[in-house]
């Protein structure tokens, strides 16, 4: 999963390359509006309807993991 979601981080910022430790702070590309584009692409990918509450908490790779997880094992 963790591959699938940099996959999706790197081809939604236009990145070449990116660490597992990519977060908001980390990443200028990271912003607001990347990060709603990266929210759909998430859902598209994995089928999935991520609450509000959930996408304000999604601000790494690993937060992404967390929420993903919890999502798809319900």
């Amino acid at each position: 999963m963790k591959e699938k979601i940099k996959y999706l981080i790197k081809r939604t910022f236009g990145l070449s390359d990116i660490s597992d430790e990519i977060s908001t702070s980390s990443c200028e590309k990271w912003d607001s509006l990347n990060h709603l584009n990266l929210i759909v692409e998430i859902e598209a990918e994995f089928n999935v309807s991520i609450e509000p509450e959930d996408i304000a908490e999604m601000r790494s790779l690993s937060d992404i993991e967390k929420v993903l997880n919890k999502l798809l094992n319900h």
